[in-house]
């Protein structure tokens, strides 16, 4: 069985020193639009964190499973040659971001992503708020795999596609140059991902690469004070609450709808989506906002 080393593993050190360095660095000096750490707010980060680092551990036998079965089914090869290897990782970002857009977009993924963004600051640690629920965004590299894409090597290149995104969850970094912004994922992009104000929803959803973005017309500059978390914040530092509150939303709502095809919409439409306009959320119109959440604050 091909293997190659876990980055991500490996990481978590220089993960956890970066923290405190940044911890460190809002003790010295913090602008007045920079929102900083929060004790619980760190924990519940970490908690989320090394939870997911076990769930995963989970997910990984059946998602290995699936992607050795249609590895083996398809006569297709693609050779790990040094040139290979760029070409393969461009995919791999561009498979991302429909798969971070899909998550956005579609309640039941959301109900998983929703995690990463329940955090009402913007740091370092915020990186390490991961969901325990991941088992569906392999879906979206099976083209990967079913053009010969050996499965560890789209597993690595993942891997490398976390490892990246670790840096730009900070305030600490105003701009990078106008040319690296122009191509990749930067703070400033990112910041605009994590904002809950309406002209920031759903945008900026690059993993290394923020062209995909100005390709697809899902791209925002920085331009006014990002407000992070969600429309409706979760209101709990508990990190089982934040795990599964949009489960349990979504519980709620299949449990109150009248038809199949109400049911279906609580599933497969987008956070917020309510089958009449006169039953809109709390959090406001229902729209494909991304940040949407009928859990009680």
């Amino acid at each position: 069985m091909k293997e190659f080393p876990d980055v991500i593993a490996w990481s978590i050190p220089a993960f956890l020193l970066l923290i405190v360095l940044e911890r460190v660095s809002y003790l010295l000096h913090r602008d007045d639009d920079e929102v900083g750490y929060g004790g619980a707010d760190t924990a519940t980060s970490l908690a989320m964190g090394l939870g997911s680092v076990f769930t995963d551990l989970l997910w990984k036998v059946p998602i290995a499973a699936a992607y050795a079965l249609l590895y083996a089914l398809t006569p297709l090869r693609v050779a790990e040659v040094w040139w290979t290897w760029p070409l393969i990782l461009l995919a791999q970002d561009f498979f991302y971001y429909w798969s971070h857009r899909g998550h956005h977009v579609i309640r039941i993924l959301w109900a998983s992503h929703v995690v990463h963004h329940s955090s009402q600051r913007f740091n370092l640690s915020t990186a390490l708020r991961q969901p325990w629920t991941g088992l569906t965004s392999w879906l979206f590299y099976i083209p990967l795999i079913l053009i010969g894409v050996h499965p560890a090597v789209v597993a690595f290149c993942g891997s490398v596609n976390l490892l990246y995104q670790f840096w730009i969850h900070t305030e600490r970094i105003d701009k990078m140059p106008r040319w690296y912004e122009f191509v990749f994922n930067t703070p400033s992009h990112h910041r605009v991902h994590h904002a809950s104000q309406g002209g920031y929803l759903d945008r900026n959803f690059g993993g290394i690469l923020i062209v995909w973005d100005r390709l697809f017309g899902s791209f925002a500059p920085e331009r006014e004070r990002c407000v992070y978390g969600l429309t409706k914040n979760v209101g709990s530092y508990n990190p089982v609450r934040v795990a599964f509150h949009e489960y349990a939303s979504i519980g709620r709502d299949l449990r109150s709808a009248a038809s199949w095809r109400q049911r279906a919409g609580h599933l497969f439409r987008a956070p917020g989506w309510q089958p009449t306009p006169g039953a809109l959320r709390a959090a406001g119109p229902a729209r494909p906002d991304g940040r949407t959440s009928s859990a009680p604050g």
